[in-house]
């Protein structure tokens, strides 16, 4: 993902357990000339939910603070924390008017999983959780894995270079049974995704808690720092080549509209039918003379005026879809020209 910013800023919490810091350490080494050291801050005593006054919170402020602070801020867990009581954090007055929670992303590994475990090695994870004292660890892995099914925006099926289509489908189609409704499942392999498809969800995760509650009931400070699924440091590569083959895009360009928010009914209809992650794009409206803009998260579609049309500009409406790999293009196309 930083390697595929574009130009947007992209600030990176790592919340590690144990000793050993291994996600900073292959950050702080990675090279990128716009990526210094001083730019990698841990937070290296345990649960970023035990620790939201003294540790979580002023170092949001600090990143908030800077001179040219960052467009996004990606807070990586590390798999053995629960999200709720992370989001929960967002509404402390100190930063709740400065930030929101965009989005919760759940990777799963998706062989492990279909194998019945919820790690690739469950005896290393059980380890690591022995080393950190916080940690409730007596709850079985499945129902933490639940619970972060629970809360995500968008889940992510990792590993799917090792799985075989009916397995991989078979999984898709059990997690959006689990999942909460219009929750988006993708699939990759080697954590590859379009930072388009990850950042800009616009969802305001801490707005709507009560949609997003644990499942089970956890012990230690009513239902804080549990443990839930897991992606180990190679889920995210840092090595691998970094083309998306497993996504796709391309535009589709149509008349002006006559009318908006008939287009936009329709077009949610289209997202849902074809499984479309993202579209957004511009369109002149008939009689209008300011440009539409259109973006969608799944089925839920933002639409406002926001400049005028200057005289040269076509007026037409184009727009960008976005989704998995083997899109019906010609289908899309014809329902959204309809």
């Amino acid at each position: 993902m930083l390697q595929n910013a574009g130009g947007r800023r992209i600030a990176l919490i790592i919340n590690e357990f144990g000793d050993l810091g291994v996600d900073g350490d292959i950050l702080k080494g990675c090279g990128d000339e716009t990526c210094s050291d001083d730019d990698v801050m841990e937070l290296s005593n345990g649960c970023i939910c035990c620790t939201v006054a003294d540790d979580f919170v002023p170092t949001m402020e600090k990143l908030l603070s800077r001179e040219t602070p960052p467009d996004h801020i990606v807070i990586e867990t590390s798999g053995l924390a629960l999200p709720q009581p992370l989001v929960r954090a967002f509404n402390w007055p100190e930063i709740s008017t400065r930030v929101t929670v965009d989005g919760v992303v759940t990777v799963v590994d998706g062989k492990a999983v279909t194998e019945g475990r919820f790690a690739h090695n469950v005896a290393a994870v059980d380890a690591q959780r022995a080393l950190d004292e916080n940690l409730d660890h007596e709850t079985p892995l499945s129902e933490l894995f639940e619970d972060q099914i629970a809360c995500a925006d968008m889940i992510v099926i990792n590993k799917s270079d090792l799985m075989e289509e009916d397995e991989t489908q078979a999984l898709l189609g059990r997690l959006k049974a689990e999942s909460r409704p219009s929750v988006q499942v993708v699939k990759t392999s080697m954590g590859k995704l379009p930072v388009d498809v990850l950042l800009g969800q616009g969802i305001a995760a801490e707005k709507d808690l009560a949609a997003r509650h644990e499942v089970h009931h956890h012990h230690h400070h009513d239902d804080d720092h549990e443990e839930g699924d897991h992606h180990s440091d190679d889920d995210h590569d840092h090595h691998h080549d970094h083309d998306h083959d497993d996504f796709e895009s391309f535009v589709v360009t149509l008349p002006q509209l006559t009318d908006a928010a008939t287009f936009c009914t329709k077009v949610s209809e289209v997202i849902r039918t074809h499984d479309i992650l993202r579209l957004k794009g511009f369109a002149a409206v008939e009689g209008k003379p300011m440009r539409l803009t259109l973006q969608a998260v799944g089925p839920r579609i933002d639409s406002y005026f926001d400049r005028p049309i200057s005289a040269g500009e076509p007026r037409e409406t184009r727009l960008v879809v976005i989704g998995q790999a083997g899109m019906d293009r010609k289908a899309i196309e014809t329902a959204l020209g309809a």
